[in-house]
């Protein structure tokens, strides 16, 4: 008799922003190769091209590998992005807000957010909001928004005109605070989803070596980054945690959490208050009009 084997996520499907390098690349692959059906999604086409084509080797010729180009740091394109999975997939079992970068020059969207904060923030704030009809059309759903231990020395401004200020930017501070608030964002979305079937968990992936400069990165940061390379760890061990809250069983029913190396992590006093988490999401409702 001829045993069939079965992939552990056969049936399910899983979206991932900033999948086409570093540890959204290396998630969205074993993810494929578990049997999940990936959106891919990644604001260059060429780039997105050739990770998809990388997961489809890795994982075979019967993996279903989807494409989605849009550039996130504009809630015009996060909107478009979810309208298209709407058009397209009746359910979304996993959402894992990953796309990320580390701030260079001070710069404003032309939709008149910072740019860090607009893609680290704004943008998994607004997109899971959008997507909740699919999370919640797949009974038990996962969503898993990459944060950093950069959080601590993070703060959130309730004044948007301060933040988009040039005079009051610093690249180490826009980058903590986006990071406190993925913390924060998981803590109230878990808070408001307790009685249903979505869970909501952010983590640390650790020092990883990845493409998370930009051109325009501060000269201090980018020599800190290159002396801290020889600690760093690959994309491969940095996907781990991710993996983990986006599959492992006995994290299921776990939610408002944040993790580091697999398991719970303590995080700062800031990130643990529901009172910051709950001024947070009416800030973040304010700037980008989705609740």
């Amino acid at each position: 008799m001829t045993t069939v084997s079965v992939l552990p996520l056969a049936g399910k499907t899983a979206l991932i922003t900033g999948a086409t390098s570093g540890i959204g690349l290396v998630t969205a692959r074993e993810l494929a190769r578990r049997g999940a059906r990936v959106v891919l999604v990644g604001r260059d086409a060429d780039k997105a091209a050739r990770a998809q084509q990388a997961i489809q080797l890795a994982a075979g010729s019967e993996a279903l590998v989807h494409v989605k180009c849009f550039d996130l740091s504009l809630l015009r394109n996060v909107h478009r992005l979810a309208g298209e999975m709407h058009q397209e997939f009746e359910k979304l079992d996993i959402l894992i807000n990953n796309a990320g970068i580390m701030p260079g020059h001070f710069a404003l969207t032309d939709e008149g957010h910072e740019l860090c904060w607009a893609t680290n923030h704004l943008a998994p704030y607004a997109l899971t909001n959008l997507l909740l009809p699919l999370l919640d059309a797949a009974g038990r759903a996962r969503v898993v928004t990459v944060s950093s231990v950069a959080h601590w020395v993070g703060e959130i401004e309730p004044d948007r005109n301060v933040r988009n200020s040039p005079d009051n930017y610093s690249w180490l501070t826009a980058y903590a605070d986006s990071k406190l608030a993925n913390i924060l964002f998981t803590r109230e979305l878990a808070h408001r989803l307790d009685l249903t079937g979505i869970t909501a968990n952010c983590l640390h992936p650790g020092l990883v070596d990845t493409g998370l400069m930009r051109p325009d990165t501060s000269t201090v940061m980018k020599a800190l980054w290159w002396l801290a390379r020889p600690a760093m760890t690959s994309p491969e061990l940095g996907a781990q945690t991710t993996l983990h809250l986006a599959t492992a069983p006995e994290v299921a029913s776990q939610s408002g959490r944040y993790f580091a190396s697999c398991k719970p992590a303590r995080c700062s006093g800031r990130a643990s208050s529901a009172q910051e988490a709950s001024r947070l999401w009416r800030i973040s409702a304010e700037e980008t009009g989705v609740e």
